[in-house]
């Protein structure tokens, strides 16, 4: 309220502020709109329902009683849930509703419904928020819908999309597209122009263009495609002609109306039928095809061969105005047609002949029955006719007073000819000549049609000529299903054939329409229960032929030809053929020994995949026998220890075989032998040891005794209970000495050494040694005087000499007479009676092979003594004589089993040219099975030849022509009122049959020509019935042939014919010559070779056949001499091409040629095994083999070569050293030498040496000296020691003996200890030292851990003689010490460590295999039937591929070679001739063209010559493949002054729709224009639209257009789009991106010399440079100084020009000058100053204070040099290097 108080209290305020009522307006007006907001908030409610999705739909039953239920809650408008009372209950929603319960069987009842895609819609278009794009470059993205419901599949009616929803999803609605760019028309550039229309007066120019691509997708449409212009030649001297005679199209081919017709009242005599059909002709070409259509009455009348003349629905429009008398005729043209023109003579009755031929020719399915009667039956008739028709003539001329009108001499002749219209043929054919006629019309310029009047011409054009009746083609109905062509039953093989066709009833005449298909297919299955089986084809393969092993690399040297030890992997083959069998029994491919003589058939009956004709194999290769060394000669035992009656015995020594695979093998050597002795005994007593010595007389020292333990061995030394060796020499003690205090101590002797010889003989002895040490001297010896060295003397027992301290013995005292028996291979298995064939003991022989008896084995056996040979058994051991006869099994004996023959193949077909020649037949049989052990042999004829018996006759069929029929003018009633016309004569149309015959001139139906002969002859022709004033002749005969080349003249006749003979002008020879003559041809022909040389080809029989027909690379003859071909060419005197036979060449040059032969890798033999690299445990060996020769032209490769040298191939394998084959072994410790000398004493220090050698240890100990390497230096032998020599009465102890081991393990706490015994005892008041050692054990230095260690798989190791296959792999196991030594594996045997690991395996070496090829297929059809370029080809195919180290399969798989040079005949249209309408200025006319014969060197276009029709008269008439010849055609010549469209230009090349060379998919068109062309400028509103058709094709290229710009001239230039094959189009290329034509300058450029540059500013021309004004203006173009720089080459100096402007601009300037001045310009066009003038100046300032430098440098006054005094001796130390490079 405080507003109105404040109002009225100051008056003065509003009426003097204008301003403050606007304010209070503008406030009230927001009061009361801010109070409409409040009460729209107000008016909002606080509490809304809103509710959930709804449930399941649930229910008892499946379909529409279901219901569902969804929540419903009241919520605040802020979010939030509070009670449903304070939301409105009237508007509460329903929370529960009736639904349709979907079960799973309702999935057969509905589905989804889709709709198609609209229209494809731009995004832009849908999306407000979306801008359009203002470019487009491949298209603009776009949605297209569609509608989708779930509909009941039985009536598609809709339902709940819930129902589909629970089985599938919902289809998408929306899918995105590609709306393409819009494409603007393109069109060609323009033609020149053409010659004025007009010779005077003003007429037209014009130049025309074509339409290359059609505007797609919106795009622009085309432009014109024709441009005018005048031109005016001359002022014509007199009145120009404004009226031209024109003609029409011909009209519709019409039936003549009967006599009776044309005569009724409704039709007066007077009309002429020229005048009624000339309103036909103003629109005949609108009439519609159906009025051509005969009735079906009239179509049985065609088929019945009559020529008919009259058909009542084919006539003009003037025969359809006729009165009601048509229905009449139309009743009568059946008998009209069969009558021929004849009217006869009682008005509508027909002859009785003619009512009997009608009533014959109804039955179209019979034949004639004149051409089933005799020829005498058929003369009469036809003569009685004759007669008759005679009659009725005669008595027609006396009723008219002997005067004939034209009609009727017409009819005559019609019916004169009647019986030749119904040969056989003409049923199909139903031809009606008939006439058609046209419109003559005067025309003006303007194209007005005036009165004929003003059309000044003698005589008016032919408005009528004969024409055939148009009729389509019709057939018979469809034949019943023949049978199928399968007559068995086979549901997994191919479906049968049936057929059924029907046949032509009528022909298509005149170009009506063509016949359907005449014979219709369907796939059949014969049903019934009587349906046999279907004979089913097999594959069958032959048995494996053995394994064949490819020889080694190595030993494929031409010395080596054993190759009988080949062993290992190699390859079989076998045959496959293809046989027939029973669909019961399931062919069982690999089961060959059921031995099934199939007979071989086809091998294309076979379907599926063939068996493998090859497969690995493996021959088991022989392991040589490995045996242990010698063991040492046992004693000398009897031969039987049973029979003990013989003194004589032997010593024997054994070996034993190692590889236990050898066993039994029999080729393993000797493994006893033995040597003759004395006194043998079986068993005798051996010594273990002896017993501790001791002293006699129970004293502690001195002499004494050891007892020796014994135990009694046989002959083998195996322990026998010891009563066995009763009768054997029990050893005695023996004696021994104990030493006293003061007694010289020995050592204990060694053991006694290997025996140095095998045996005793003259010169040599077996000699045994040992020896013993001094440990301590006696007391006083060197005092003492020696009695006896057993004397007791006061100082002990003396020592002995060194003599003494060794012993020596014989051994092996036996003689070097050593004998054993050697034995032979067992001999082959033969029969052998006595043995039962039921011994079941006899073990059958590894393999496959059943044995059918029990045979015998023998062998010899020889006994050998030693290095001499072959002595008499009784000196080897009777009881170690091997078996000479044992049991074996003798394999099953295999006879050849051989297939039946094939059947015969099938004679050749004589249909090919030289088919004379006797063609021969073949069967052959295949080996199944190859006999073995003695089987029955395999026959040697495998196939057989026969001569074909009577050569078939090939089925071909041929159209036979019968002769034309007479020619037929165009009807009297027609043609009476044109000139001449009285007289039978003038243009017409002939008709002829055409019948179907096979090759031997037998019948067949049309149909079988139709389908298998060449095309139908021509049934019209036009003819031309000569008139009386006209000279008729025959046609030239054939030149006469030439007696010699270029020798005489060669001529050719005619004659004249009928009444011509007799006119006077007729015989005028120069203007019709009945002969002429031309010189004789010089025919020469030269021959040329022509195209590459061909393949080398080997010579057919140069071929070997492997086993079975298997076809290997290394058994087919693959290289050696051949010969390759080079194609003849004949070319005739003018250049063309002609048969080869007439160069007296056989078309081919022949050269030999060579294939060079491969050579494969050669290498060396392996080398020897080199020694283990290690000493102790696993190691490697290695062999070698060196490259003796590279493999070249596809020979076996090498193996892996070595990377460094690339000449040695490397085998390494692992190997295991034992770790006791070398050990050292040391000598007796020699005599001590004392340091400090007590003589009295003889003990103190000492040292004691003893030699230490590495030998290679045997089985029986130590053999030979090795370099010491090769043992562990680790385990070597002390080789000196210093020590305490005892003194007298000390006590002396044995050497030390081994450590005790460790316990394990190791650790820390556990000790080893070592021990040594007394060997003399101490004296009075001394003790001996402690006789034990302990050391604690520490890791790796006394104690270690073993354990096994295994080695990675060797490669495959195979036999030395097999190159492939089964193999064994090995790995090594080491003992591993602790500290990573190896060490012999006794130490982790003898902890007990598991040894879980496999050490050999199987394995499997690849193997080479050579590559395999089939055989060459034969030659292929030449590639082209004729030309230069024609080939044969042959190929062969991989039958296995190589592998490993096998021969590579070369690399030519086919073979070409040229075939016979051929002339390309063909038929070929001239151009077409100029369009000419027959009497007129202009209107419809013809234009023709000629087909001609013509030659060429291939089947393209180029290079065409023609020749003699003659030539192409094999080839069927057809050009470029078309057999419809069109020789002409009719055309239109234009009036003078008409407007009108030229012909159909081409198709355009088929384009893509693509962008950047990427097709968009929117497919290809292509695309032809019609364009307009104008004779007169008057007439120019009158021109027709110019035509343009489109249509789709395959195969588009890909265009892309730019624009192209030419260099300015001056201120423009020109610009114009090109496409990307270079052609200049006008379209295609975008318009936004087009480049500027014109450039312009503002200010304009005035000044003398300047330009507008292409920036748009003003320069100055070539030579001047600018001057700019204050404001950036052109001021001036000033001339540039000129800089000359000579240049090499020439005198005066070449002058080049920087130009500022366009340097490729050409300007106008002296000759003398161009490109020869370089002008200088310090200012840009800008005017500012150019940047190389800045560099210039920053340059001179660098020169200027470089040169001030040096001035001041050169004058600067020399300071005087220090002298410094320096000493001599320092001065060579200034020379020093201080890297000055001359030092």
């Amino acid at each position: 309220m405080g507003l109105p108080e404040r109002a009225l209290g100051t008056p003065a305020v509003l009426s003097g502020a204008p301003l403050l009522s606007l304010w209070r307006l503008a406030l009230l007006f927001f009061s009361i709109w801010e109070l409409n907001a409040q009460t729209a908030v107000e008016n909002k409610p606080l509490y809304i329902w809103q509710t959930g999705p709804w449930g399941r739909c649930m229910g008892s039953e499946c379909g529409p009683g279901g219901s569902q239920s969804r929540a419903v809650w009241c919520a605040h408008s802020e979010g939030w849930t509070t009670l449903h009372t304070n939301c409105d209950q009237t508007e509460r929603p329903e929370n529960q509703q009736s639904c349709f319960r979907v079960c799973d069987w309702h999935k057969d009842l509905y589905d989804w419904q889709l709709g198609a895609w609209n229209q494809c819609v731009p995004v832009s278009m849908r999306s407000a928020g979306v801008q359009r794009p203002a470019g487009c470059t491949r298209g603009e993205e776009g949605i297209q819908t569609r509608e989708v419901g779930c509909v009941q599949k039985v009536n598609a009616e809709p339902a709940e999309d819930a129902i589909c929803e629970y089985f599938e999803p919902k289809p998408r609605l929306e899918q995105a597209c590609l709306i393409p760019c819009p494409r603007d028309c393109v069109v060609s550039e323009f033609s020149p122009w053409t010659l004025c229309s007009k010779t005077c007066g003003m007429g037209l120019q014009n130049r025309i263009r074509c339409i290359l691509a059609p505007p797609l997708f919106g795009g622009a449409a085309c432009p014109n495609l024709t441009e005018f212009q005048t031109c005016q030649p001359g002022v014509c001297e007199g009145e120009e002609s404004l009226y031209s005679l024109r003609v029409g199209a011909w009209g519709l081919c019409s039936v003549p109306l009967p006599r009776q017709a044309r005569q009724a009242p409704g039709l007066p005599r007077d009309d002429k039928p020229s005048r009624e059909t000339d309103k036909l002709s103003k629109d005949g070409d609108k009439q519609s095809r159906g009025s051509e259509k005969t009735s079906r009455r009239g179509d049985k009348q065609s088929r019945e061969g009559v020529l008919q003349s009259g058909d009542d629905e084919k006539q003009s429009k003037g025969g359809e105005k006729q009165s009601k008398e048509g229905d009449k005729q139309h009743k009568e043209g059946d008998k009209w047609a069969k009558e021929g023109d004849k009217v006869p003579r009682d008005g509508d009755k027909p002859s009785r002949p003619n009512r009997k031929l009608s009533r014959a020719n109804r039955k179209p399915d019979r034949p004639s029955r004149q051409a089933d009667r005799p020829k005498r039956q058929k003369k009469a008739k036809n003569k009685e006719k004759r007669e008759k028709m005679r009659e009725k003539v005669r008595e027609r001329l006396r009723e008219r007073g002997k005067s004939k009108d034209p009609e009727t001499r017409e009819l005559i002749k019609k019916k004169r000819n009647k019986n030749r219209q119904n040969r056989q043929g003409a049923k199909f054919w139903d031809l009606q000549v008939g006439y058609q006629t046209r419109e003559v019309s005067c025309v003006h310029k303007s194209g007005d049609v005036e009165a004929l009047s003003l059309c000044s011409q003698e005589t008016l054009p032919v408005n009528f000529q004969a024409c055939v009746i148009t009729k389509d083609c019709d057939v018979t109905e469809w034949s019943e299903w023949s049978a199928c062509s399968k007559e068995c039953h086979d549901p997994n093989g191919p479906k049968g054939e049936r057929t059924r066709t029907r046949k032509v009833s009528q022909f298509p005449i005149g170009g009506g329409g063509d016949c359907p298909e005449l014979e219709e297919k369907e796939p059949c299955s014969p049903q019934g229960d009587g349906v046999p089986p279907c004979i089913v084809y097999s594959w069958k393969t032959t048995e494996w032929t053995e394994c064949r092993v490819d020889v080694l690399l190595s030993q494929q040297d031409r010395r080596r030809v054993n190759l009988t030890g080949l062993c290992g992997g190699g390859i079989q083959t076998r045959e496959v053929y293809c046989v027939q069998t029973s669909t019961d029994a399931v062919p069982n491919l690999s089961s060959l020994r059921s031995k099934e003589a199939l007979r071989p058939v086809d091998r294309n009956l076979c379907l599926g995949i063939s068996p493998n004709t090859t497969q690995l194999c493996h021959i088991s290769c022989p392991v040589e026998c490995e045996v242990s060394s010698w063991s040492a000669w046992g004693p000398c035992t009897y031969e039987n220890c049973q029979d003990q009656a013989a003194k004589k015995g032997f010593k024997l020594r054994k070996r034993k075989i190692v590889n236990e695979l050898m066993v039994g093998m029999g080729n393993c050597p000797h493994l006893v032998e033995a040597i003759p002795c004395e006194d043998p005994s079986c068993y005798d007593w051996l010594v273990i040891q002896l017993e501790e010595c001791i002293p006699d007389n129970e004293k502690e020292c001195g002499p004494g005794t050891q007892i020796p333990q014994v135990q009694c061995i046989n002959s083998d030394g195996k322990y026998v209970e010891r009563q066995l060796c009763r009768d054997a020499i029990l050893p005695m003690p023996v004696v021994c000495e104990v030493p006293c205090p003061k007694d010289c101590v020995l050592s204990p002797w060694t053991l006694w050494s290997l025996c140095s010889h095998t045996c005793s003989g003259k010169n040599t002895e077996g000699k045994q040694t040992r020896a013993r040490s001094i440990l301590a001297y006696n007391a006083g010896e060197a005092t003492a005087k020696v009695v006896a060295w057993v004397t007791v003397m006061q100082g002990g027992i003396l020592c002995p000499n060194n003599s003494a301290l060794q012993e020596v013995r014989n051994c092996n005292d036996h003689p070097c007479t050593v004998y054993h028996w050697q034995t032979y291979p067992w001999g082959q298995c033969i029969e052998d009676s006595s043995i039962p064939v039921t011994n079941t003991s006899v073990s059958r022989t590894q393999g496959d092979d059943a044995s059918c008896s029990v045979g015998m084995q023998t062998r010899k056996i020889i006994c050998i003594r030693v290095n001499v040979g072959q002595v008499p058994p009784k000196k080897c051991p009777e009881s170690l004589r091997p078996d000479t006869v044992r049991p074996c099994l003798l394999p099953c004996k295999r006879d050849c089993v051989v297939s039946p023959y094939s059947e015969w193949s099938p004679c050749p077909s004589t249909c090919r040219a030289g088919g004379n020649n006797k063609k021969k037949q073949l069967r052959k049989r295949i080996i199944i099975q190859l006999p073995a052990n003695g089987g029955q042999d395999c026959p040697e004829v495998l196939s057989q030849e026969r001569e074909c018996e009577a050569q078939s006759v090939c089925h071909g069929y041929r159209w036979k022509t019968h002769k034309w029929r007479r020619c037929q003018l165009v009807p009297w009633s027609v043609r009476q009122d044109s000139p001449g016309a009285q007289e039978t004569c003038g243009p017409g149309l002939q008709i002829r049959a055409v019948s179907c015959r096979k090759q031997d001139g037998g019948q067949a139906d049309v149909e079988t020509c139709l389908k298998l002969a060449s095309s139908m002859p021509p049934l019209i022709q036009h003819c031309q019935l000569p008139c009386q004033e006209n000279c008729q002749l025959s046609s030239w005969s054939k030149f006469s042939s030439c007696t010699a080349d270029c020798v005489g003249v060669r001529a050719r006749k005619r004659m004249l014919v009928g009444k011509s003979k007799k006119r006077d002008q007729c015989k005028n020879h120069q203007m019709y010559p009945l002969s002429e003559t031309q010189y004789c041809p010089c025919n020469k022909y030269n021959a040329q070779p022509v195209g590459n040389w061909s393949d080398c080809v080997l010579p057919e029989n140069g071929r070997m056949e492997g086993q079975l027909g298997m076809k290997v690379q290394g058994d087919i003859k693959e290289c050696g001499q051949g010969y390759r071909y080079q194609a003849m060419v004949c070319y005739d005197q003018d250049n063309r091409i002609v048969e080869t036979s007439r160069c007296n060449s056989h078309g081919y040059i022949e050269e030999a040629c060579i294939i060079p032969c491969p050579s494969d890798c050669k290498l060396s033999e392996w080398s020897n095994w080199s020694r283990c690299s290690k000493s102790c445990g696993s190691g490697v060996k290695v062999r070698s083999k060196w490259l003796r020769e590279k493999p070249y032209n596809g020979g076996r490769p090498c193996p892996k070569l070595d990377h460094v040298s690339q000449a040695q191939v490397y085998e390494v394998v692992p190997c295991l050293s034992d770790c006791g084959q070398y050990v050292w072994v040391a000598e007796p410790w020699s005599v001590w030498k004392v340091s400090n000398v007590d003589v009295k004493d003889n003990c103190g220090e000492g040292v004691q040496t003893r030699k230490v050698r590495c030998m290679l240890n045997t089985i029986d100990g130590p053999s030979e000296q090795v370099e010491d390497y090769l043992c562990d230096p680790e385990e070597m032998p002390l080789g000196a020691r210093n020590s305490q020599l005892p003194c007298p009465e000390d006590c002396v102890l044995s050497d030390w003996g081994t450590w005790s081991s460790c316990e394990l393990p190791c650790s820390g706490n556990s000790t080893r200890e070592r021990s040594a015994y007394p060997l003399r005892q101490p004296g009075e008041e001394k003790e001996c030292p402690p006789t034990t050692e302990t050391e604690p054990c520490k890791l790796n230095s006394n104690c270690f851990h073993y354990s096994y260690n295994i080695t990675d798989w060797s490669t495959c190791q195979l036999s030395n003689s097999a190159v492939c296959g089964n193999g064994i792999k090995t790995r090594m196991l080491d003992c591993v010490r602790s500290d990573s030594k190896s060490v012999d594996l006794k130490f982790c045997k003898e902890l007990g460590l598991e040894r879980k690991w496999q050490m050999n395996a199987s394995c499997v070496v690849e193997c080479p295999v050579n590559c395999q090829l089939s055989d060459w297929s034969p030659w292929s059809d030449c590639t082209h039937t004729c030309g230069l370029s024609g080939k044969l080809r042959r190929r062969r195919t991989v039958v296995q591929a190589p592998q490993g180290d096998g021969r590579q399969c070369p690399s030519q798989m086919a073979q070409w070679k040229p075939c016979l040079v051929k002339p390309c005949y063909s038929w070929r249209y001239s151009t077409w001739s100029e369009c000419k309408s027959e009497g007129a200025r202009c209107g419809e006319g013809l234009r023709f063209r000629n087909v001609s014969c013509f030659v060429s060197e291939s089947s393209g276009e180029q290079d065409i010559s023609l020749v003699d029709d003659e030539l192409c008269g094999d080839l069927e008439p057809s050009v470029d493949g078309d057999t419809h010849i069109v020789l002409q055609e009719p055309c239109t010549v234009p009036c003078p002054g008409e407007c009108y469209l030229k012909d159909w230009t081409v198709w355009s090349p088929c384009q893509l729709s693509c962008v950047s060379g990427d097709d968009l998919g929117f497919g290809s068109v292509q695309v032809r224009s019609r364009a307009v062309v104008a004779q007169d400028p008057e007439n120019l509103l009158q021109c027709p639209e110019q035509e343009m058709e489109a249509r789709p094709c395959t195969d588009g290229q890909c265009f892309e257009y730019k624009w192209v710009t030419a260099p300015w001239r001056g201120a423009s230039r020109q610009v114009w789009c090109q496409r990307s094959d270079g052609l200049n189009v006008t379209g295609g290329c975008p318009a936004t991106s087009m480049p500027i034509a014109d450039r312009s300058c503002d200010p304009p450029c005035t000044k003398p010399r300047s330009l507008c540059t292409e920036v748009g500013v003003c320069g100055c021309i070539e030579g001047y440079t600018e001057v700019m004004s204050s404001d950036g203006q052109l001021d001036q173009c000033t001339l540039i100084p000129v800089l000359e720089i000579p240049t090499a080459g020439d005198n005066r100096a070449d002058v080049k020009t920087i130009r500022a402007l366009n340097p490729t601009q050409p300007v106008a300037s002296t000759p003398s000058r161009v490109g020869r001045t370089w002008f200088l310009q310090p200012f840009g066009p800008d005017g500012k100053l150019k940047t190389w003038v800045y560099g210039v100046a920053a340059g001179a300032f660098v020169l200027l204070v470089f040169i001030i430098s040096m001035t001041y440098l050169a004058c600067k006054k020399p300071k005087k040099p220090q002298r410094r005094q320096m000493n001599n001796r320092l001065k060579p130390l200034t020379l020093a290097y201080d890297g000055d490079a001359d030092m």
